[in-house]
């Protein structure tokens, strides 16, 4: 997996700081299925930094913001970015309204339903990420898909704060 993007634009650790409080199995799950899926396979790079990653994230909240906390592999601070959560919010609350739908549907609905529902879930999950990816442009250089698995991090972090 590691063939797409070059080791110096890549995390290759995430860490998530005791700001962050634990959830539910569900939500625990997804964080740790993000958490691993982002480590497997990302593309990140700080924007204007001149050394070289990979790189080490450690995520927290302070004060309704996300603190993006990056260092090299060997623990040299490389920049720290502050991010509002005001912006995720709706979306945020709508996703996790649509996952709590989409949890209940697994035991008791129709295939066909579980699949209406759950491409609505993918629908906001994209909307997040896309938001997620403009709000760090300029800051940190991702894709899509490493925005995608970053924003399912935002949505359990935004849970808890």
């Amino acid at each position: 997996m590691h063939g797409k993007t070059p080791e110096r634009s890549r995390l290759v650790d995430i860490e998530l700081d005791q700001s962050i409080g634990r959830s539910t199995p569900d939500v625990e799950h997804e964080r740790a299925v993000a958490i691993f899926d982002l480590i497997e396979e990302n593309s990140f790079s700080p924007v204007g930094d001149t050394g070289t990653g990979p790189y080490r994230l450690k995520l927290s909240l302070a004060d309704s913001r996300l603190v993006f906390d990056i260092s090299r592999e060997s623990g040299e601070q490389v920049a720290t970015h502050i991010l509002s959560l005001t912006p995720f919010r709706r979306v945020v609350k709508d996703y996790f309204l649509i996952c709590e739908s989409y949890y209940d549907a697994i035991r008791s609905s129709t295939s066909s339903q579980i699949e209406a529902i759950d491409m609505g879930r993918r629908g906001l999950h994209n909307e997040g990420s896309q938001t997620l990816k403009d709000r760090l442009a300029g800051k940190i250089e991702i894709d899509f898909d490493t925005a995608r698995r970053l924003f399912t991090l935002v949505c359990v972090l935004h849970w808890r704060g």
